[in-house]
């Protein structure tokens, strides 16, 4: 059994997230919370960008962390305890999508997913990133959400997802390359003599949850000025 510090919870504060995890399957009243109380934020944003609706979020979110709190036992420390959770969101919402059977969850193909309804989403939805975010294919946008916004690595997201690195890799290229023909309006996209423009990078979420594209600058060219 791990020791149980007097205190409450703020005593697990400065203990690192494998430490509460084994601290919450030995027992301990309180070191789930602190753990989910640390990574809630993050968990949250992957969780909406997946299911795109608030409410769906919250349920997925909710199951999930309900089936983190039971199979906490189950984890052996192979992972990081934030790729362990990310997973289980992942499946959570995934799960809920297939009982909806509003989408299938499928390998990537060329066709569309219809953007939800969303009250707060930006009036324009060619420059919404969320709701562009939803037109991906579901193995697009999970690895999209995972790498460009939650700031995962390749591999903690293809250890997340269950597949191979090479794989979020290719689900990221198609990804941001469906967001550039997304968001760039036909009129700024390049013609077929200028410089190509390469995908944007979707950055991560900002201090209040907003999202952003990144366009790389095109490359310079030489010779004299304009």
């Amino acid at each position: 059994m791990s020791p149980s510090p007097p205190g409450g919870p703020a005593r697990w504060e400065a203990a690192d997230d494998a430490t509460l995890l084994r601290a919450h399957a030995d027992g301990d009243p309180d070191a789930f919370t602190v753990l989910v109380r640390r990574h809630r934020d993050r968990l949250w944003s992957v969780a909406l960008r997946t299911l795109g609706d608030p409410e769906e979020a919250a349920d997925a979110l909710q199951d999930a962390l309900i089936s983190a709190l039971r199979s906490a036992g189950s984890y052996r420390g192979d992972a990081a305890v934030t790729t362990w959770l990310h997973r289980v969101v992942v499946n959570a919402c995934l799960d809920r999508v297939r009982r909806r059977k509003v989408r299938a969850a499928e390998p990537l193909g060329d066709r569309e997913i219809p953007v939800p309804r969303d009250e707060h989403a930006a009036t324009d939805a060619r420059l919404d990133v969320r709701a562009a975010l939803a037109r991906l294919p579901e193995a697009q946008r999970l690895a999209i959400v995972l790498v460009d916004i939650e700031d995962l690595s390749v591999a903690e997201a293809a250890e997340a997802l269950g597949v191979a690195e090479g794989t979020v890799k290719s689900r990221c290229s198609r990804g941001r390359a469906t967001l550039a023909s997304i968001l760039m309006p036909a009129t700024t996209k390049p013609s077929g003599s200028g410089n190509r423009r390469r995908p944007p990078r979707v950055a991560p979420a900002g201090p209040e949850g907003t999202v952003s594209v990144a366009n790389p600058k095109p490359a310079s060219t030489s010779g004299g000025g304009s």
